[in-house]
């Protein structure tokens, strides 16, 4: 007899975001995996994103669209909906890649608490700027306390792995995630990392996680306090009054082909950081930029 493959259910907060939603449920339904499920939860967008839900409707388990209290309050609003034995979330300016959930389907163990994580492809809207990932290096070299390695739309976990974490803290906007996965490592969650691509993440005016600035910043301190990253939490308020000047050096140090020994220049010209490991100053840095 044929296994049966595990139920993925897939999570997507939407407000306002109708000239790229379409190609998300696309991403998603286009997986052409049998046992999905798969749930949007909309904001109350004025724009016509009701209009493209409907559209695919008979694809889509569950939908609606009323005013929440957020995005981490519409992905938990979806995640209790939720009946998979695997579990993610997609925003809707983001899209998976062709398989992906085929392969996390033969990959996680729904019987145990466990998450995927694996690389991205990012690229920014109408331009020739595009990059990828490598999880396996940073899964290896960071501490997820110190710097959010993993990448969001390419992570997903069993059921399990959900309940025994706890639902994502509505107290924050920005680094919901980021705060969820280190409190899923705490609560005994094991993650293995893989080279494969998994999704695309879209950089665009509106996109959120490149917005918020103070308040983004002011999460990722509270964040070193509730886990006791005090050297972090100095580490952070430091950068965030030299970033500029600190970017300056690191940036000039590459134009001129010694990019290899910019934590030299950088840290003659900001003595503060001798103290500091280079390694630590460069993830929160990133963090920052």
């Amino acid at each position: 007899m044929q296994n049966v493959l595990p139920k993925i259910s897939v999570i997507t907060p939407s407000f306002n975001q109708a000239q790229f939603i379409e190609e998300t449920i696309l991403s998603v339904i286009g997986q052409h995996y049998p046992n999905l499920e798969y749930i949007i939860m909309d904001g109350g967008s004025t724009d016509n994103t009701v209009e493209i839900i409907k559209k695919y409707e008979d694809k889509i388990t569950f939908w609606k669209s009323s005013k929440d209290n957020g995005q981490a309050d519409a992905i938990n609003t979806g995640f209790d909906k939720a009946s998979g034995d695997i579990i993610c979330w997609l925003n809707s300016d983001d899209f998976l890649m062709p398989g992906a959930l085929h392969f996390v389907a033969s990959k996680l163990n729904i019987n145990a608490a466990e998450i995927i994580g694996g690389n991205c492809f990012h690229f920014k809207e109408n331009s020739a700027l595009a990059y990828g990932s490598n999880i396996e290096y940073a899964s290896i070299n960071f501490d997820i306390k110190d710097y959010d390695f993993y990448i969001q739309p390419s992570s997903f976990w069993t059921k399990k792995a959900w309940l025994q974490t706890g639902k994502l803290d509505e107290d924050f906007h920005f680094c919901f995630d980021w705060e969820w996965f280190i409190r899923a490592k705490e609560k005994g969650v094991t993650s293995t990392f893989t080279c494969k691509y998994l999704s695309a993440y879209r950089l665009h005016q509106y996109h959120k996680s490149g917005s918020g600035d103070n308040k983004r910043i002011q999460e990722m301190q509270k964040i070193y306090e509730k886990y006791k990253q005090f050297e972090n939490l100095e580490i952070l308020n430091y950068l965030i009054k030299k970033k500029n000047k600190i970017n300056s050096v690191l940036l000039f140090c590459e134009k001129i082909g010694l990019q290899k020994v910019s934590h030299i220049f950088a840290k003659l010209l900001f003595p503060k950081l001798l103290k500091i490991r280079w390694r630590k100053t460069i993830q929160i840095l990133s963090t920052l930029n």
